[in-house]
């Protein structure tokens, strides 16, 4: 029997809301499938978050090439008793044709920002709704979170700890590969690092200590199968006799060409035991020993622990960071923009949008770090929007470009390492005081005088469509 713990790839199209194929259903039967433009974006970051971390697009776009219900899909709508024999039989042959723009994956940016705009017949694009938020929503929420780790560790190695915590199997796939985008090292996850080649990292579990009569035999056993990769667990018992058993081994193993490479903290005051490791290692001539610590840390906890001073060279993050603890959801949305090529506008209380299809410009000074950003309408150019920046910019760049067209790639598919170029890349230029942990400063996002002027007309137009 098939095990529950999959997603059959003929299932991607499923990932929708029941609302969905009411409203197709309805669509269809009626004669409305013109083009639309949806396009996605977070309504607002809390005070604690100054930024967000784009990710998930690329999950998101290689489901569409292949997007379409099978014959077992069409049977269970069938089954439900609710659906014209036409309108299943226009879904079995509907495919995604439309288009897609998008951010790059490592792209910084803000709130009101849309991260994607998706184009094609309405059903089509009504139907992505849900596997959009699911997978850049999600995506975008952990590489963000990932990305606060990176801010507080400064410089210090990162690793996913989070699978083991994560809310499903496919929520660690992302965590892994989010968090890798976003400045990580690498995870404990062998299916993340079979998947998408992101640097394998582990050391030992409690239980191998426990099993071993002696926790320096423990020790001895695992550097001798592993001498390129002994980082020795040291909390079992008593974590500073640990780390005198492990420094007693270091110094056998030595002669044989073996070399301990680090010790973990995963438990107690890091601080204070870090010091003493620290300590001991030094005193015994280990000065090469790094002192890795894990045990439910976020990226508030490391930055109290260096800002102590505490001489951690590493850090283990997992529930934190896979959960995004702090900030669990983002208020992300995927709204109609623009129909019939004509602008669309939702008014509702603290759920207004902005109408049309949109641009997202970004204003860089002379020393090529963040000046600002600005939300136009994508027929905009670089050219009449650059001198709208106060103050002046040196250069702006567009961040929204067409991923796919008719329902195909146009450009080619950016690698995993590509993608965290650009977040290392947009990190350097972002400014410190919006990296903040606590109350980061507000990033300067502005409309443009045409879209201004397109949100005026279109709240008129609201009024006569509800007359």
């Amino acid at each position: 029997m098939t095990i529950d713990l999959r997603l059959d790839p003929r299932e991607t199209p499923l990932l929708i809301d029941f609302y969905h194929l009411t409203m197709a259903a309805s669509f269809h039967e009626h004669g409305l499938n013109d083009t639309a433009c949806f396009a996605m974006w977070v309504r607002r970051l809390p005070q604690s978050r100054g930024f967000l971390v784009a990710a998930g697009v690329e999950r998101f776009l290689e489901t569409l090439e292949e997007f379409r219900f099978d014959e077992e899909a069409l049977d269970y709508f069938d089954s439900l008793k609710l659906f014209k024999p036409d309108f299943l039989h226009f879904l079995s042959g509907l495919r995604f044709t439309g288009e897609v723009r998008a951010m790059r994956e490592g792209t910084i940016f803000f709130a009101e920002e849309p991260v994607l705009e998706v184009r094609g017949p309405l059903i089509e694009a009504q139907f992505l709704e849900t596997l959009a938020l699911n997978q850049v929503g999600m995506g975008t929420l952990i590489a963000s979170k990932a990305a606060r780790c990176y801010a507080a560790a400064r410089g210090r190695r990162l690793v996913d700890f989070g699978l083991r915590r994560s809310q499903g199997a496919d929520a660690g796939l992302i965590a892994a590969r989010s968090s890798y985008v976003a400045g990580f090292d690498g995870s404990a996850s062998v299916l993340a690092g079979k998947r998408y080649n992101i640097p394998l990292f582990g050391t030992m579990a409690h239980s191998f200590i426990m099993v071993h009569d002696a926790e320096r035999d423990a020790y001895a056993n695992f550097a001798r199968t592993f001498p390129n990769l002994s980082t020795l667990l040291v909390d079992t018992y008593d974590t500073l006799r640990g780390v005198e058993n492990a420094v007693a081994v270091a110094r056998e193993l030595e002669p044989q060409g073996i070399h301990i490479q680090a010790v973990r903290l995963d438990s107690g005051d890091l601080l204070d035991l870090s010091r003493k490791t620290r300590r001991i290692l030094d005193d015994r001539g280990l000065h090469k020993v790094s002192i890795f610590a894990s045990g439910n840390l976020d990226e508030h906890k490391i930055d109290a622990l260096l800002r102590a001073g505490a001489p951690i060279d590493g850090f283990g993050v997992g529930s934190a960071m896979v959960t995004s603890n702090d900030l669990p959801a983002l208020d992300a949305v995927y709204k109609l923009v623009e129909y019939r090529g004509e602008p669309r506008l939702k008014v509702s209380t603290d759920k207004a949008t902005l109408p049309g299809s949109k641009q997202v410009f970004r204003g860089m000074d002379a020393s090529d770090r963040f000046l600002g950003d600005m939300i136009g309408l994508s027929e905009e150019s670089v050219h009449s929007v650059a001198q709208s920046f106060t103050p002046s910019s040196a250069r702006v760049e567009p961040l929204l470009a067409t991923q796919m067209r008719d329902g195909r790639r146009v450009l080619p598919r950016p690698s995993l390492t590509d993608a965290r170029q650009t977040f290392l890349e947009s990190w350097a230029k972002l400014e410190e005081r919006f990296k903040g942990l606590q109350r980061p400063d507000v990033y300067p996002v502005r409309y443009s005088g045409a879209l201004k002027a397109a949100l005026i007309e279109q709240r008129v137009r609201v009024q006569k469509r509800q007359a």
